[in-house]
């Protein structure tokens, strides 16, 4: 017989990874992100790498700064990419009309471009995607606006009690906790 060959085209994947401060310990957070997610899409035969895009030291309340974030939309947005795969809800975004957005956004290109969130099991382009996406996006923003009263809270205290928070004042020493 004679069968048609006929060619499977391969999915354009690419990851996102994030981490919102450039401190030593979420360094070794971001290159395990990249490295884990480079690997996790080359092994995938159904997948084609596209690339890894990320952000590193950029808070994912806002969208504005994030390069990365970004580039890759307007990649997707243009027809280079087919999924965007991340770890989570919190990494791709702390602010819920930006998450919904731009998941809408993507989902309504022709052919649709789908967001997986590996550690939640939600894929954009299921049926209760979107559903589960915007509690969980709440749930993010909320995090991060609690995250940020508890971090002014704490210096108010500090403050309170004398003790400033001493970041490498400039034209100062910190001799024992006193500015000299």
């Amino acid at each position: 017989t004679h069968l048609s060959r006929v060619t499977v085209q391969k999915r354009r994947v690419a990851g996102y990874a994030r981490v919102s401060t450039d401190s030593d310990e979420q360094f070794t957070s971001y290159e395990a992100q990249v490295d884990y997610y480079t690997q996790y899409i080359k092994r995938n035969p159904e997948w084609e790498f596209v690339k890894v895009y990320t952000d590193e030291g950029i808070s994912g309340t806002n969208t504005k700064h994030r390069i990365g974030f970004n580039e890759m939309i307007a990649d997707a947005m243009s027809g280079k990419i087919d999924l965007i795969v991340t770890k989570s809800v919190s990494r791709f975004a702390r602010n819920v009309v930006d998450c919904i957005k731009y998941a809408r956004d993507l989902r309504a290109l022709s052919p649709p471009v789908g967001i997986y969130f590996e550690t939640e099991n939600i894929n954009t382009l299921s049926q209760n995607g979107e559903l589960l996406l915007t509690v969980l996006a709440s749930f993010a923003q909320d995090e991060s606006v609690n995250k940020s009263i508890s971090v002014a809270w704490g210096i108010r205290q500090r403050f309170a009690k004398g003790i400033p928070k001493l970041v490498k004042p400039y034209g100062y020493q910190n001799d024992d906790g006193k500015l000299v």
